[in-house]
């Protein structure tokens, strides 16, 4: 069998809010009660499973690849939101959106200030 990225644990205050958030932003379904966690299901296969944590939250970064048609709708519900955004991870570009390698890309908070990122074109993959 080859190697394939399975699952992720992500710490947060509310494991609820945090999976709700993600999974509402990305257009995905509810997230799904396993065990301990809130599980929100990718397209690939892969599951992130939100986990609340008793300590302060360390945050991560998290970046998910996209369709064109879906970037649209996801920049549509930050904005919608009143979600703070940066085409750059330094956030020296707010309110824009980058495009890297072709594609379209934009940098948002979680509410735990996780730092997630939707991109429309691999890294590498076209024009810089």
């Amino acid at each position: 069998m080859p190697i394939q990225f399975n699952h992720t644990i992500i710490y947060s205050t509310d494991r609820g809010r945090s999976a709700r958030f993600l999974a509402d932003i990305l257009g995905r379904a509810a997230p799904v009660r396993a065990g301990p966690f809130e599980v929100v299901q990718l397209d690939n296969g892969v599951s992130l499973d939100f986990s609340t944590s008793s300590g302060p939250i360390r945050p991560q970064h998290y970046a998910f690849l996209i369709d064109e048609e879906i970037f649209d709708d996801v920049l549509g519900r930050i904005q919608a939101l009143g979600l703070e955004f940066w085409a750059d991870p330094w956030q020296n570009r707010p309110r824009e959106i980058n495009h890297n390698d072709g594609g379209r890309g934009v940098y948002f908070p979680d509410p735990d200030g996780h730092y997630l990122e939707v991109i429309t074109k691999p890294y590498g993959s076209g024009v810089g």
